[in-house]
């Protein structure tokens, strides 16, 4: 069947190819964007792909172009470039790193967890990727000074080194399982601070909100701390399954004599195995909440209600916000 062209469309590229209202609608896009093989795209062609999606919402598509393509360029350019400034991201902090990174981290944070520094090592690389993602991914309608940026890293690299050595001092005497398992304490712990400090900008002096033809209308706390609520979340169940259940599985595996030969390719093994888990939890948790967030102008701050109702009335019953990702 040949390629349909666009020219011969009213494409909208901004438009979503799934119904982002849906559960199933996000999961899709998020698969589409988090697709782990973007990362080897060369920046030439990322370039490239900006280059088209710009384009066509300037109504200039180069003539032949055909909708596969401009969708392609789309993925590229929703997996590598900040959804409110445009510019392009850093490799490490985009989403579609998380699989190759996480898996990396995860794996190693999962093997070696049983003596004090080997869980203070890779606790710290841990938080200094969770502060590069969070950072990549943050509302950058809200600038965050170094300084900031600095105090948060600092807070939770030494919250989850808290948590994780004042756990596994305490899971020394405890049933093994319980050991394996401390490694997603301090995950889930550091995630409560790391994201809300990295954002703290927002939380302070509000998130940028629009109507829904995207007129701004204000900053708002409240929507700022239901997006960041709802980002940690998600960040705790993209983590979830992979560090409860592969110590489960681990703890099994470990028991047949075959794994007690081949005690070096433990580590390579619980890195892969943290992959498969987060090939698909990435994009499962990313979906969980929409990214275009709403809130209720009934449920805003008093002063940010009354000059929208005083403007518009009845009219915009609701505002959106990006809450990030």
């Amino acid at each position: 069947m040949p390629a349909t062209s666009v020219n011969s469309l009213e494409a909208n590229i901004d438009a979503p190819r799934w119904d982002q209202t849906t559960f199933v609608g996000r999961l899709k896009h998020f698969f589409n964007i988090t697709d782990p093989r973007t990362v080897v795209t060369s920046e030439g062609q990322l370039d490239r792909a900006k280059l088209l999606v710009e384009s066509c919402r300037a109504g200039t598509v180069p003539p032949g172009t055909s909708l596969e393509q401009l969708h392609y360029a789309k993925k590229l350019y929703d997996s590598a470039f900040h959804p409110d400034t445009g510019e392009k991201m850093n490799l490490i902090g985009r989403m579609s790193f998380q699989v190759p990174g996480g898996m990396a981290i995860t794996g190693c944070m999962l093997q070696f967890y049983r003596t004090i520094p080997a869980v203070v090592f890779w606790q710290w690389v841990n938080q200094s990727f969770n502060a590069l993602v969070n950072y990549t991914n943050r509302n950058a309608a809200s600038p965050i000074t170094m300084l900031q940026i600095g105090v948060a890293y600092v807070t939770a690299t030494s919250t989850a080194l808290a948590t994780a050595v004042g756990l596994n001092l305490y899971t020394k005497r405890a049933p093994p399982l319980l050991a394996r398992w401390v490694p997603f304490g301090a995950v889930a712990t550091a995630n409560c601070v790391n994201i809300p400090m990295m954002r703290q900008q927002e939380i302070l002096n509000g998130i940028a909100v629009t109507d829904e033809n995207d007129n701004r209308l204000g900053y708002s706390r409240r929507a700022a701390f239901k997006g960041i609520t709802q980002v940690v979340i998600s960040r705790i169940a993209m983590a979830a399954p992979g560090m409860i259940l592969l110590p489960i599985l681990m703890e099994k595996l470990e028991k047949f004599p075959f794994m007690k030969n081949i005690q070096f390719l433990h580590a390579p093994l619980q890195v892969m195995l943290a992959g498969g888990f987060l090939l698909f939890m990435v994009p499962v948790a990313c979906a969980l909440f929409p990214q275009k967030c709403s809130i209720a102008v009934a449920n805003l701050e008093p002063e940010l209600r009354d000059s929208i109702v005083a403007k518009y009335g009845d009219k915009v019953p609701c505002v959106y916000f990006n809450k990030g990702l």
